[in-house]
């Protein structure tokens, strides 16, 4: 019998598509969705972090020490968990975003964005005209590598995640702008940076930076948008739902390994110091 490849090919980007687009809607909803970093580029401890029940992971080309070259096999170990793949670009460069787009990513994070114009162009790169400019290839991982072409290109705008980090105090006076913006899903607060940024650095109990907070949340739901942070702990979940914000990180990767590690090996100092 003959494998009907090309049907399997059209059923994966249906399938792809049906996964990005209930996140998105999920989103939309007011549903809390919850995710954390992966920082290691590396495509083993995506798959562990993947499997543990996290509704999205942001795969970091900021800081983490991965390269796009590692994107590809960490959105192979996301596969079959049901875990969308957000992808943090360095910055809002067409290239840099449409690459991970291709390589079959659900949403992009752009970080530092400042204004209307650093928003349009996110966009821009993210979305194939009209609403963008992304330029198009038929054969790539997103599209089941030509097959499921078509389908991919008529959903992208209903099913991929735009998130747009709000990290300076420039971007707190174009917040209207940049929340109005089509293709704009989530005002994502980058805490350290923005605390940073208002002179307060990691005091995110603050009045100013509560109040920063709240600012951020009324230009998000006057747009119909959501906002999204990233929790020095899971502990900080109530603070930060009550302040209005329903997409919520905690972690990363490597302080999973790291906080793992360091208790397995004081327990077993502790039951050796007791001998």
């Amino acid at each position: 019998m003959k494998w009907p490849f090309p049907r399997f090919l059209d059923l994966f980007a249906e399938l792809l598509g049906k996964k990005m687009k209930q996140l998105k809607q999920r989103l939309h909803n007011g549903e809390v969705l919850i995710g954390t970093f992966l920082s290691l580029g590396n495509p083993i401890t995506t798959e562990i972090v993947a499997g543990a029940g996290f509704d999205w992971v942001v795969i970091d080309l900021e800081h983490g020490l991965g390269t796009e070259g590692d994107v590809a096999l960490q959105l192979l170990g996301l596969k079959a968990s049901g875990t969308s793949a957000i992808v943090r670009v360095e910055g809002s460069q067409r290239q840099r975003i449409h690459r991970v787009l291709d390589l079959g990513a659900d949403g992009i994070m752009c970080p530092r964005v400042e204004n209307a114009d650093d928003t349009a162009a996110a966009i821009d790169a993210m979305h194939y005209p009209p609403l963008g400019k992304r330029g198009v290839a038929k054969m790539i991982r997103a599209s089941g590598y030509g097959p499921g072409f078509d389908q991919y290109y008529s959903s992208t705008q209903d099913t991929l995640l735009g998130v747009i980090q709000i990290e300076t105090t420039e971007s707190l006076n174009h917040l209207d702008a940049i929340a109005g913006m089509p293709g704009v899903d989530v005002l994502f607060i980058g805490p350290s940076d923005l605390s940073m940024a208002l002179g307060i650095f990691g005091q995110t109990s603050h009045p100013l930076f509560i109040e920063t907070v709240q600012k951020i949340v009324s230009a998000a739901r006057k747009a119909g948008k959501q906002v999204g942070t990233l929790m020095a702990d899971p502990s900080e979940f109530d603070k930060y739902y009550d302040l209005g914000i329903r997409f919520l990180a905690a972690g990363t990767d490597a302080s999973f390994l790291s906080k793992g590690a360091r208790q397995t090996a004081a327990s077993l100092q502790e039951a050796r110091q007791k001998k």
